[in-house]
């Protein structure tokens, strides 16, 4: 290894650095469901990762102050659904603060559990939650994934530098 001195504009650690860091990590994009008290509640999420094949599990962060973390605090099941780069759009709606998530043009249905599943996406799963970890002004949920969809059609839609973007070839 060799030495140097330049390192570039280190910043101390704050929210600013690790946005602006995270920014250049492109990110697949997902829509987390749920039924809630007062009807279906979703967010967009680019924090899905999977956790362990043997029990299948994934893994998701959702801040406290999210309009959706009462419902994902109380529910047993949620629904994931991998986004495609035909549902910027969507992406967007479930991204956006205060949006009517699950009004039109939303296409969903009522699936197992209860849990809302969306339209056309390129996969969904429905999973039972198993734990919530505390993580600063986050919870990470764990979930285990009790079945799904993987055979839709088209290409993931990606998360990066404040964009939906489409992978190119």
């Amino acid at each position: 290894m060799t030495a140097t001195s330049d390192l570039g504009n280190p910043q101390l650690a704050s929210p600013d650095l690790l946005r602006s860091v995270f920014r250049r990590h492109a990110a697949g994009v997902a829509v987390i469901t749920a039924r809630g008290d007062a009807g279906p509640v979703g967010f967009t999420a680019t924090s899905l990762a999977s956790v362990s094949a043997e029990p299948p599990m994934l893994s998701f962060g959702i801040s406290l102050g999210a309009s959706s973390w009462p419902a994902i605090a109380a529910t047993d099941h949620i629904g994931v659904h991998i986004l495609g780069d035909h549902q910027q759009e969507l992406a967007a709606t479930f991204a956006k603060s205060g949006a009517d998530r699950f009004g039109a043009p939303t296409a969903w249905r009522e699936g197992p559990e209860g849990v809302p599943v969306l339209d056309d996406v390129l996969a969904w799963l429905v999973c039972r939650i198993v734990a919530r970890v505390p993580a600063g002004d986050h919870r990470i949920v764990l979930a285990e994934v009790a079945l799904g969809d993987p055979t839709g059609p088209g290409r993931p839609l990606l998360y990066h530098q404040g964009r939906f973007n489409g992978l190119r070839d």
